[in-house]
């Protein structure tokens, strides 16, 4: 099962997918600005409850013994949900994604200043528009080295439609808080599941000492370094991602 994170969408998973074909593979589309249908329960577009979505997920399609794969803000959500529901997790795969303090990374501080209301995030988003301004550090620029025009595109266009998704998006935001990932780090060592942590060293937004605190905090983890790279890894290095799937 795979996570994205906030202002993309599942295509984000698309390449790795295509290069584990004889396994079961879930990627679930979060209600994080990039959906297509608005949350049904906007109470509920908070991290801890788009955890216990993802742990309903599991239950309702009786999913056992899961490897859970994430990226960005889903792997946020990865270690909520294996603290706080683990029992249908099997094994654990953290793409660079915020951990311990950094909930957001700081690039994206003032993006979750704006974020925290609807007017103000849909006109953060506005340059979008503009195909240079998607490759922006600001943007995307600084979590992907190889995306390709047109995923950047399809994220942008899903963004700039507004409504209903991007309030969803903001009621998200104004719910970050590390605090949450702080409180969870001491409980990940109960997870009894193996953990790879695949961080490339040139991540620009999640430095790679945070990928090693992070391994630091479970029980049975081991930090792969992923080279020519930077946080989104699934699009800039399938292959590799998928090898270690």
């Amino acid at each position: 099962m795979f996570l994205h994170g906030l202002l993309v969408n599942g295509s984000l998973w698309e390449d790795v997918v295509a290069l584990l074909p004889d396994r079961e593979c879930v990627v679930l589309e979060l209600p994080l600005g990039a959906h297509a249908v608005p949350a049904a329960d906007r109470s509920a577009v908070t991290p801890v409850g788009v955890a216990d979505f993802v742990a309903a997920e599991l239950a309702r399609r009786d999913l056992r013994n899961v490897t859970l794969v994430a990226n960005d803000t889903g792997g946020a959500i990865a270690q909520l949900l294996v603290t706080r529901h683990p029992e249908r997790i099997g094994k654990l795969a953290l793409t660079p994604c915020d951990a311990l303090e950094v909930f957001p990374p700081a690039v994206f501080k003032p993006l979750f200043l704006a974020g925290r209301s609807h007017v103000s995030l849909s006109a953060f988003l506005q340059p979008l528009r503009l195909p240079f301004a998607r490759r922006l550090p600001i943007a995307f620029g600084w979590l992907t080295k190889r995306a390709r025009d047109e995923t950047l595109a399809g994220w942008s266009a899903a963004l700039l439609r507004g409504g209903e998704p991007l309030a969803d998006a903001a009621h998200f935001f104004r719910h970050v808080d590390p605090g949450l990932l702080l409180d969870a780090a001491p409980r990940l060592r109960a997870f009894e599941g193996e953990v790879i942590i695949a961080w490339p060293p040139e991540d620009r937004c999640f430095p790679i000492a945070l990928g090693r605190r992070l391994a630091a905090q479970f029980r049975d983890a081991t930090l792969v370094e992923i080279g020519d790279s930077y946080s989104f890894v699934p699009l800039d290095q399938p292959a590799a991602l998928a090898a270690l799937l």
